[in-house]
């Protein structure tokens, strides 16, 4: 392998990236501060195909991937959204972002970037109205729900002053965030690095010639593993670049995102399991549909000369503006990863003895199915704190763990959890 080449390859991508992802995440921020799931929940119940539509429009915007999607989705639901909307709710807001679509136009061009969210708008409609119709059990939230929704608007999170939000949504931002989908974002552009300099340009042109069988393949492929919707993006464009069709990459931005077997184990305790087969196709059968017109029905060059433009231009300068913000990203990325390491050795020194819950020393670990991010641990972390009798709670999501420390009893730890959109391993 020509390790300068893959080297520049992987600096050229993340050049033309970073301005579009340090923006996405600022506004990514601001969204989180200001849009509570409260709020949402007013607009979402009910039947009919409005409370769809709105969740599918609110979800859009929102920068959660599948993972930290769930937690907001079952606060939703426990606060009275219905089935079908936050149905809608879980399959458009990882599929897209105002960070992924930023960071779309900048690597894929326009119609990509135009086509994305239309693409989750569709696919979360007729997977919330298809809940709707083929799934009648749709309880109303319960007494103690609606008391707790009644206390998280009366908060003080109501109260902060609007300077100290702001911070909270800088440090969202660009710390959460970018712990949030880092690790992805990291892979997404080696993988891109990789295939730029190790695939042959000829390997792919045979399924080039069989679009439909090459989007099988990627569903396939895509579907049972985790990839956030900005990770997506440098792979696409390099498969396209290596002879994919564009629709094909289009499969990849729709599907990678929206759905993963560890998500939906999860999603099925908490909507049903016909509700959750219902929401995995509905991103299949829309990714695939989106895929075909973009291929057969649409210009193809409405979709090539932004692939094709960075291909030529990967040996131009690097310009200063984007490289300043690469360094930026770049800082942020090293600095969460050292604090997630920090994190997971500060837990490391806890022995097993410690662990043993007895009635001198009521310490315990909790091993988490679904917690992938920093926003899935903070939502694990409030929920548990929120326990009467609770000292102390930490939450190391890279090792999937919870400790804590008070007064409490296992079941109930798990009750919270599970209420929070998670599950605890046996």
């Amino acid at each position: 392998m020509n390790i300068s080449h893959f080297f520049y390859s992987l600096l050229f991508i993340v050049n033309e990236m970073s301005p579009y992802i340090l923006l996405g995440f600022i506004i990514a921020g601001f969204l989180h501060v200001f849009v509570k799931p409260q709020m949402m929940a007013r607009h979402l119940a009910g039947g009919g195909i409005m409370p769809v539509v709105k969740a599918a429009l609110l979800g859009i915007p929102l920068p959660l991937c599948s993972c930290g999607v769930l937690p907001t989705a079952v606060s939703l639901r426990r606060q009275g959204a219905s089935k079908g909307a936050v149905t809608s709710f879980l399959i458009a807001t990882p599929q897209t972002g105002v960070d992924s679509i930023a960071a779309t136009y900048s690597l894929l061009g326009l119609p990509f970037a135009l086509l994305r969210p239309v693409g989750a708008l569709l696919g979360a409609m007729l997977g919330g109205v298809s809940v709707q119709k083929f799934d009648k059990a749709d309880a109303c939230a319960t007494q103690a729900c609606s008391v707790a929704v009644n206390s998280d608007m009366d908060s003080p999170e109501s109260h902060i002053p609007l300077g100290r939000k702001c911070v909270q949504a800088l440090r969202y931002g660009l710390v959460d965030m970018v712990g949030n989908v880092g690790k992805w974002l990291v892979i997404g552009l080696v993988i891109a690095a990789l295939i730029t300099v190790l695939v042959p340009d000829e390997l792919f042109l045979g399924l080039a010639d069989y679009p439909l069988l090459a989007m099988l393949m990627m569903v396939v492929v895509s579907v049972p593993m985790y990839v956030c919707a900005t990770g997506s993006i440098p792979i696409a464009l390099s498969l396209i670049a290596k002879g994919l069709t564009p629709g094909v990459g289009f499969v990849l931005l729709m599907a990678g995102p929206a759905a993963n077997f560890a998500s939906m184990m999860i999603l099925s305790k908490s909507i049903g399991r016909r509700s959750t087969f219902i929401y995995a196709g509905s991103v299949i059968i829309t990714s695939l549909a989106f895929g075909l017109m973009i291929d057969y029905l649409l210009p193809r060059e409405w979709f090539m000369p932004a692939i094709t433009g960075h291909v030529a231009s990967c040996h131009e300068e690097f310009g200063l503006f984007e490289t300043l913000c690469s360094v930026v990203l770049l800082c942020l990325l090293a600095y969460t990863a050292f604090k997630s390491t920090q994190s997971h050795h500060n837990h490391s020194h806890l022995t097993d003895a410690e662990f043993k819950n007895n009635e001198n020393y009521m310490k315990q670990v909790f091993n988490i199915e679904g917690m992938e991010c920093a926003h899935c641990a903070g939502v694990v972390r409030k929920a548990v704190s929120a326990i009467e009798g609770i000292e102390s709670v930490s939450v190391d999501h890279t090792a999937g763990t919870l400790v804590v420390e008070g007064d409490f009893t296992s079941e109930k730890i798990r009750d919270v959890v599970y209420a929070a959109g998670f599950a605890v391993k046996d």
